[in-house]
């Protein structure tokens, strides 16, 4: 095989679609938060990292200690079914998960192989749980009156359970079969340029509380049964739509009142994104069941105790969430690691004040230049808004001239997706390039 750039990418187009980054990324000369490509022997400043998955950068010394590399030797030469069959490397990943990730009151844990799946088996583990609780534990009971309330402008993912609550681009869902389940209203909250709300967030949240009534009520009238609420604690996908924890408060309500299951996705959001190991501990409620991904390497869930208000819960029947491997053991490992380095280089602090960094920074460029509004954020993830939304692809292709990755998000807004330790200096170069590519020309 050949070793020229550009003949690689297009042998590879004989076989898959090639539509990402016109790029062949150099791992080996790629380090820290630039990507090194080897079609024009150039830099690109990472502010997508492979879509909020790659928390720490490229070749971080702590992954090239001799010992680390021959764990990941080890763990690489037999893939196990971790569900059924434990190893030590195993044990040490989920006491270091159990002990820097898992909040306190979450005992139970499941581990499989991508987001969507995470997202899926948190809907099964409460599918189940609500049969449980309307006296359904003959496996043969009907269960199609089940449905999960979710909101507007929320990817999921796209497979099985997912495509049925995922509403962001037609195209991610479209032409496949899905279920009718309750979709209402996202209240989410604008930011001025001094970082205050600018909108009627509340007359927006009674706008979603009349609808989550509403959509109880119908099941009910129907002889329906809604078994959890599911919410991205801030949408990604959907436009980086954050909510206040009043809201989010009231979604607590209404799962207690009405006995279900309240359930966040982290997958985009969650492992110290935000620079706190969740996104949901900075609006202080707690959930029922968060489902994890991306920066985790491994994906998974983790579940409070309420899910034992039922006998034989999926955390105690055996085999009712589960899969072949139970995740990937490298995956595991490299998790482990991560969270190691995260601690000792007490990188949730660090994110937390680089983020701030930039956000004022972004800030301080909207109010000179008027180019974008609505900038906002937590830790690593940070998105602001474009009118028109034009002007957000014009953006986001200035940027790749400029060379730095960064992602669209909804309609009209462009997102960063930072590593941990991105640099103060490398934040800085951000922020020049950024205020490089204005004024725009759709705003000309």
């Amino acid at each position: 095989m050949t070793h020229d750039p550009n003949q690689l990418l297009k042998d590879l187009g004989r076989h898959q679609l090639v539509d990402g980054y016109p790029l062949l990324v150099d791992l080996d000369r790629s380090h820290g938060s630039w990507i090194h490509d080897r079609i024009h022997d150039c830099e690109f400043l990472d502010a997508f990292t492979c879509f909020a998955s790659w928390p720490i950068g490229y070749n971080h010394p702590g992954f090239l200690e001799p010992e680390m590399l021959e764990t990941f030797k080890r763990a690489s030469l037999s893939k196990v079914s971790n569900s059924d069959l434990y190893c030590e490397d195993l044990c040490r990943f989920v006491d270091t998960f159990a002990q820097h990730a898992t909040p306190d009151g979450f005992p139970h844990h499941f581990w499989v192989s991508g987001g969507a799946l995470a997202v899926e088996n948190a809907m099964k583990t409460a599918f189940d749980w609500k049969a449980r609780k309307l006296g359904r534990t003959n496996f043969d009971d009907p269960v199609e009156d089940l449905l999960i309330l979710h909101f507007r402008e929320a990817f999921h993912g796209r497979s099985g359970y997912t495509m049925s609550v995922t509403n962001t681009l037609p195209d991610k869902v479209g032409l496949y079969p899905k279920f009718d389940w309750p979709r209402v209203h996202n209240p989410t909250v604008h930011y001025d340029l001094d970082g205050n709300i600018s909108n009627e967030v509340a007359a927006e949240e009674t706008r979603a509380c009349g609808e989550i009534e509403a959509a109880f009520a119908k099941a009910e009238s129907e002889g329906r049964h809604i078994a959890a609420i599911l919410i991205e604690p801030m949408q990604g996908e959907g436009g980086d739509n954050h909510f206040r924890p009043e809201f989010m408060q009231a979604l607590r309500n209404f799962a207690d009142e009405r006995e279900a299951l309240l359930l966040y996705d982290e997958v985009q959001t969650g492992f110290f994104g935000s620079g706190k190991p969740w996104f949901w501990q900075h609006q202080g409620v707690a959930p029922d069941v968060v489902s994890f991904g991306k920066k985790t390497q491994v994906c998974g869930i983790y579940a409070s105790s309420r899910v034992e208000e039922v006998e034989d819960h999926v955390f105690a029947r055996s085999s009712r969430i589960n899969s072949t491997w139970g995740g990937n053991l490298v995956d595991m490992v490299r998790c482990q690691r991560i969270l190691e380095i995260i601690v000792e280089e007490n990188l949730a602090d660090h994110i937390t004040s680089i983020g701030d960094h930039v956000i004022q920074g972004l800030r301080s460029i909207a109010r000179e230049t008027e180019a974008f509004t609505n900038v906002r954020g937590r830790g690593s993830l940070i998105a602001f808004t474009f009118n028109p939304a034009e002007a957000r692809r014009e953006m986001i292709a200035a940027l790749f001239d400029r060379r730095v990755i960064a992602l669209p998000s909804g309609e009209d807004s462009v997102r960063f997706r930072l590593p941990l330790n991105i640099t103060k200096d490398d934040a800085d170069e951000l922020l020049n390039r950024v205020e490089s590519c204005v004024p725009l020309l759709t705003r000309a």
